[in-house]
């Protein structure tokens, strides 16, 4: 079947949701999402949203832009990082506007917290910037958000897995897409596609992210040969639920919480002793790893304890409700009276499809790709550079969203319909049937699991070069593996079997491009850090990664890092 719309929207979070309705009542638009819109993991963010408001104390958007740049290495493109802090303060309103449910003041303001990175003065000391819905922000702002597609009446295509971009003369004519409750595959024509599709945690085995979280979104990018950007940069949040990896805000630590080692030391205060417990979350996730490495994990093991036994039964259940359930279910723990084991989890990519600030792909020398856009964490403006601080993925949602949508209506009328090759979902259809009708192969869960092993032991927080060396290999290997595999369920409706060896292969490829382009950065930066090269090197390594699939293998480049204000110098809190 064939489907028509001027944009579509692949991805039902926030980034997608707000190009959406910017979108809507404007042109003909359509998201298709592969999970239902309001299961997208947007809704898993936990800790609220930075924004220089003042309503707590004082604070500008100029301090935002220099700890988003300082907390970012100074990797980060400093034209987005300014977009970001200045357009903060509207996007956080006109949320509150459209019913967001912030936590008030006595005043009735919008209230603000603590949370890492977030300084005032230029890094004097922590500052309360950021705006939250006790600790499920995500969640309601994405409910809010998507409210608001339904009343304008966008066209939403449920649990559409896209599986091609459909690209002819350098222009995008459209996507196909799997549908998971018939098994059917479809064509849906379009002038504009804009990728929203989040990011790609699950190439590790320890991660906050949702299982759907597999970067398809970059990966139908890399394959059509255009460039992915700082691939190299994953950040691990420290403070997952040891053994799990579910996420423990770090709002937990803005309302107090603090990091405790075997010795019941806050040992944060040796790493960071001005901010603490609310450095950046590359510094902290080393810390702990360096405290663990050094035989001071609780009773020898690999994890450290957060505690909030001060914080009290009343403040927990106020601001932090969700997190002190998820200890209680899956811990049999009360955080109110119990330590909580923890330890780093893969939370965020700052890497991703290289865009312009207003959303438009680009390749190797800047040039938009016509018809093609992506924004959140499936993207790289480069707003993050080496290391996202906390709170600022929702604003950049928001903000490069609706940055997104805005740039796709000024040039809609300028964007041909380019007539698609016929029929544009046959190379796909064949993929999935051929997958199907193999009975002899390899399951394709034993390779996800050795390739998220892989990644764990070689390509995680800490990396040298054996290391890295040692996963491309591997992952070499489990790329010709994948060729060969096979799954057990030839069913048509709601065939996770299949699912899972569609998303493998994209998994497989980004990993891949992660662990080249790690080992070919020989410095640390940020989240990157190579036990072998453990300084920043700005005389070398200042600029951004690209890499790109060609038939003779992984190409590297690279592209220059935008500095307006801020000059890189030592990154100490």
């Amino acid at each position: 079947m064939i489907f028509k719309h001027d944009v579509l929207i692949v991805g039902a979070g926030l980034a997608g949701l707000r190009a959406a309705t910017e979108v809507a009542g404007k042109a003909d638009v359509a998201l298709l999402s592969k999970v239902y819109p309001t299961r997208s993991h947007s809704g898993a963010a936990q800790g609220g949203i930075a924004a220089a408001l003042e309503n707590e104390e004082p604070d500008s958007w100029e301090w935002h832009m220099y700890d988003t740049v300082k907390g970012a290495d100074y990797l980060s493109d400093q034209d987005a990082a300014e977009i970001l802090a200045k357009d903060a303060i509207r996007a956080v309103y006109e949320l509150e506007h459209m019913g967001v449910p912030f936590n008030r003041t006595p005043e009735g303001k919008i209230a603000q917290r603590f949370f890492g990175g977030h300084t005032r003065n230029f890094g004097e000391a922590a500052v309360k910037r950021i705006c939250y819905a006790a600790d499920r922000s995500g969640r309601v702002i994405m409910d809010t958000l998507y409210f608001d597609a339904v009343k304008k009446g966008i066209k939403i295509y449920p649990e559409f897995h896209v599986v091609d971009l459909v690209y002819r003369d350098g222009q995008v004519a459209g996507v196909v897409a799997y549908e998971l409750a018939t098994g059917e595959v479809h064509f849906f024509h379009s002038r504009v596609v804009l990728l929203a599709t989040g990011g790609y945690g699950k190439v590790y085995k320890v991660t906050s992210n949702a299982f759907a979280s597999t970067g398809d979104g970059a990966a139908l990018v890399y394959r059509l040969g255009l460039p992915l950007q700082d691939m190299e940069f994953v950040q691990f949040h420290p403070t997952g639920i040891w053994g799990l990896g579910v996420l423990i805000t770090e709002a937990a630590r803005g309302e107090g919480g603090v990091l405790r080692n075997g010795q019941g030391e806050r040992f944060m205060e040796r790493y960071a002793p001005t901010i603490k417990d609310l450095a950046p979350r590359d510094m902290v996730s080393r810390a702990i790893y360096t405290e663990m490495a050094q035989g001071r994990g609780i009773n020898g093991r690999d994890y450290v304890h957060l505690d909030l036994t001060h914080l009290g039964e009343k403040k927990l259940a106020e601001r932090l409700s969700d997190i002190s359930s998820f200890v209680k279910i899956y811990l049999g723990l009360d955080p109110a009276k119990d330590l909580i084991p923890v330890h780093p989890t893969c939370h965020y990519m700052m890497g991703g499809i290289p865009v312009n600030i207003d959303g438009a792909v680009t390749d190797e020398k800047d040039r938009a790709v016509p018809g093609l856009y992506a924004a959140g964490e499936c993207s790289c403006i480069s707003l993050h550079g080496a290391n996202r601080l906390g709170c600022n993925s929702l604003l950049d949602l928001v903000v490069f969203g609706r940055r997104a949508g805005m740039h796709i209506l000024e040039n809609l009328d300028k964007t041909p319909w380019i007539d698609p090759p016929e029929p544009p979902e046959r190379e796909a259809a064949g993929r999935i049937k051929g997958l199907l009708e193999n009975r002899n192969g390899e399951k394709p869960v034993f390779i996800r699991r050795e390739l998220q092993q892989t990644m764990m032991d070689g390509c995680s927080v800490f990396r040298d070069e054996a290391g890295l060396r040692k996963v491309v290999e591997t992952l070499a290997e489990l790329e010709k593996r994948a060729c060969d595999m096979s799954i057990e369920n030839c069913g048509k409706r709601f065939n996770t079997d299949l699912i899972d060896g569609l998303e493998l292969r994209n998994l497989l490829s980004l990993a891949r491009a992660i662990a080249v382009s790690a080992l070919n950065r020989t410095e640390s930066r940020g989240a990157h850090s190579r036990e072998d090269y453990p300084a920043r090197d700005d005389e070398h390594w200042l600029k951004h990664t690209l890499v790109r699939q060609t038939d003779q293998g992984v190409a590297i480049g690279e592209r220059p890092v935008r500095i307006t204000r801020f000059q890189p110098k030592a990154r100490t809190y």
